[in-house]
């Protein structure tokens, strides 16, 4: 009779075991791509693998560019998960076309704008107005550069863009500005505070004012035809968790939600 009962505990174990392991198949692995505004990098970077490990059949594939080019791949059918723009009006873009639910959307974080110059420069430049100084600095592309269009906005608000349009070297996206006044390529470029406060390589020299430009709102949102609806609703709630709004702060940006 033990000797029964023994085999019966066996087999039971077994089954125990088989059946744990088809729970565990069950959940298949699942990959997310997200498409992000490039100087969302550094923060979106460190979220990651907090997310994964929460998570350990999603994995997130980043796709880091101009907020303008992103919305263009997204309304050409690039297949996307999460949109996170660092302009309202390229993802206004998508809502307007349905790509996007409003009810899976949220004006997340802010960003501010700031004038760097290489942290070698020998040419005096304190203000924007002494962009006039310069031979040449860089700004985004303004028609798909969210940073670009902020920049443009400043410098025509000052009453500086007629004189230094000239003196202008366009860029692909903030990042590519950043990179630019740190090789010393050109003497200053205007980006993301965000971007200003991840190098060692140059310095602040000034921050616009919040009249010079419409306010810098970083909208994400969920794209309707998501191959992975469920799996990309976490990750959009869980951007807006405690954890990855202190990340988000520590790079520099401002959380817009209570």
């Amino acid at each position: 009779m033990k000797k029964l009962n023994l085999q019966f505990l066996s087999i039971f174990t077994i089954l125990l075991i088989l059946t744990g392991c088809s729970i565990n198949k069950s959940e298949k692995s699942i990959e997310l791509t997200i498409s992000a505004a490039a100087s969302l990098q550094n923060a979106l970077t460190d979220i990651k693998p907090i997310f994964e490990d929460e998570h350990p059949h999603i994995t997130l594939n980043f796709n880091f560019g101009a907020s303008g080019a992103l919305q263009q791949q997204i309304s050409q059918g690039a297949p996307v998960d999460l949109f996170f723009s660092a302009a309202e009006d390229k993802f206004d873009t998508l809502l307007e076309d349905g790509q996007i639910d409003k009810t899976n959307a949220i004006d997340l974080i802010g960003n501010e704008l700031v004038l760097v110059v290489p942290m070698n420069t020998e040419i005096e430049i304190e203000s924007f107005a002494d962009l006039n100084n310069t031979n040449q600095f860089s700004i985004g592309t303004p028609e798909s550069v969210p940073a670009g269009q902020y920049a443009k906005e400043i410098l025509e608000n000052l009453n500086l863009w007629g004189s230094l349009e000239k003196k202008i070297v366009y860029a692909k996206d903030v990042r590519q500005v950043l990179t630019y006044v740190e090789t010393n390529n050109v003497d200053a470029g205007i980006v993301y505070k965000t971007d200003a406060l991840i190098s060692t390589k140059v310095k602040i020299v000034a921050t616009a004012k919040d009249y010079t430009h419409e306010p810098i709102i970083y909208p994400v949102g969920v794209i309707k035809n998501s191959s992975h609806p469920t799996e990309t609703q976490l990750f959009y709630e869980f951007l807006q968790n405690q954890s990855s709004m202190d990340i988000f702060e520590k790079y520099g940006f401002k959380g817009l939600t209570e």
